[in-house]
């Protein structure tokens, strides 16, 4: 066995700090938003961000996001508990932070029906809400380099919309095909084709249930609409991909 660790010296390696951001996105009234809070401190004092903070010497940077979360934006401990959080990535470039060298790891998440947020008194959040995701580009001003991770987040939520059902969570209970693609050309910012939409909804095995006889009413003329439900999948075979070329709305 090698006795290399021995002669280790964990002085000889500047110290960093690991610090984790989140990328929460909803739909509300017909847009995609993302939650923001407007920090209090230095640095970037009055400048918005994605909620985060550092992770403490005893605490792994999920129970590091889930905490912070609470801290910055005041929502609930069930509601965060019930967030499923995926990790996005670790963003590591030397001078991210005008502090110190900090690494971050971010998540994401893209989840129905949350409450409107208010700043939890902890952190260093003095505002938080919800903002339409096209506020919220480069042009906006976020903090440090939350513009990049708030990109790669929307790509990746959009990513998931591919390969699984989550965009029925967005729905009402029965709901029109139409409802359906709103969510989709939400999230991607893309118009779709309705009839192949259709088609390629209906052909993906346990993707959503028709609800026998039930019809509703839309803003165009014709027949009602058909209604449907959530099917018993969780993933989508086939994948219902982005189109390569669409109209950007």
């Amino acid at each position: 066995m090698s006795d290399a660790g021995q002669d280790y010296d964990p002085y000889a390696f500047e110290p960093f700090a690991v610090t984790v951001d989140l990328a929460v996105f909803t739909v509300r009234g017909g847009t995609l938003h993302v939650l923001l809070i407007r920090r209090g401190q230095e640095p970037y004092a009055g400048a918005w961000a994605l909620p985060g903070g550092f992770v403490l010497p005893r605490e792994s940077a999920e129970t590091a996001a889930r905490r912070e979360l609470a801290e910055e934006t005041g929502l609930s401990a069930d509601v965060i508990a019930a967030l499923h959080l995926d990790q996005l990535r670790t963003y590591s470039e030397p001078d991210r932070d005008p502090r110190m060298r900090v690494v971050s790891v971010a998540f994401t998440a893209l989840v129905p029906d949350l409450p409107e947020p208010a700043a939890g008194g902890g952190g260093d959040a003095d505002r938080a809400r919800w903002v339409p995701v096209g506020e919220a580009g480069p042009s906006a001003g976020l903090a440090f380099d939350h513009a990049v991770i708030l990109a790669d987040a929307r790509e990746r939520v959009g990513a998931k919309l591919e390969y699984s059902c989550l965009a029925t969570a967005f729905c009402p209970p029965e709901f029109t095909l139409g409802e359906l693609q709103a969510v989709y050309e939400t999230v991607w910012n893309t118009a779709l084709d309705r009839p192949n939409f259709r088609r390629k909804v209906l052909a993906t095995p346990g993707f959503v249930e028709a609800v026998p006889g039930a019809a509703r009413l839309t803003g165009g003329r014709g027949k009602p609409a058909a209604l449907y439900r959530p099917g018993p999948a969780t993933t989508l075979h086939p994948p219902l991909l982005r189109p390569s070329e669409g109209h950007t709305r």
